[in-house]
């Protein structure tokens, strides 16, 4: 399964959200289940991210979820997004 998270940063936090989802990537990659864990930013609009993320299965994600790090980076993610994030979660099988 993949997962992507869309992020928009208020003006003035983008480099507190790089550093916050950047503390994820590691820990993340570590997680059993996890595939794959990567963070982009748009060039044009660097207040704004994405990470891509390969899970095996919606049980290794629910784990990731209730995780120590995924905690403390939804904690800042309240101080520092301009928005909700977006997460979109896809499979290579039609519903």
């Amino acid at each position: 399964m993949i997962v992507i998270a869309t992020l928009l940063a208020e003006p003035g936090r983008t480099d507190r959200l790089r550093t916050a989802l950047e503390a994820m990537i590691e820990p993340s990659l570590d997680e059993p289940g996890c595939l794959g864990y990567q963070l982009l930013a748009d060039p044009n609009r660097p207040e704004q991210m994405v990470i891509i993320e390969e899970w095996t299965d919606e049980e290794a994600l629910r784990l990731h979820f209730a995780t120590a790090h995924f905690q403390l980076v939804s904690e800042t993610l309240a101080e520092v997004l301009a928005e909700p994030l977006r997460l979109r979660r896809l499979t290579d099988r039609a519903a």
